[in-house]
């Protein structure tokens, strides 16, 4: 496993004990701004191990795509990730 893999697999890991804790939260009947927060932070995990994965993918499905002369297929893959990631 890559260094981005893991780095996005830890991220992964990290935003799943937190969405565990938002749970509890909700559970408990904490204050609502504090389980918001909890959330956003979550959210902000889940990004990052986005952008890693994707970083891995460039770095070598892409690369190993132009190289083959498959190229434009990848582009077309990533520009709809990109498109969904700005539908948000």
């Amino acid at each position: 496993m890559n260094e981005e893999r893991k780095k996005a697999l830890q991220a992964l890991k990290t935003s799943k004990g937190q969405i565990e804790g938002i749970i509890k939260m909700l559970e408990e009947e904490r204050y609502c701004v504090d389980i918001s927060n909890q959330i956003i932070a979550a959210q902000g995990l889940l990004k990052k191990a986005n952008m890693l994965i994707l970083r891995q993918h460039m770095n070598h499905c892409v690369k190993e795509a132009f190289l083959n002369d498959t190229g434009e297929e990848k582009v077309d893959e990533i520009m709809n990730v990109f498109q969904k990631l700005l539908e948000k």
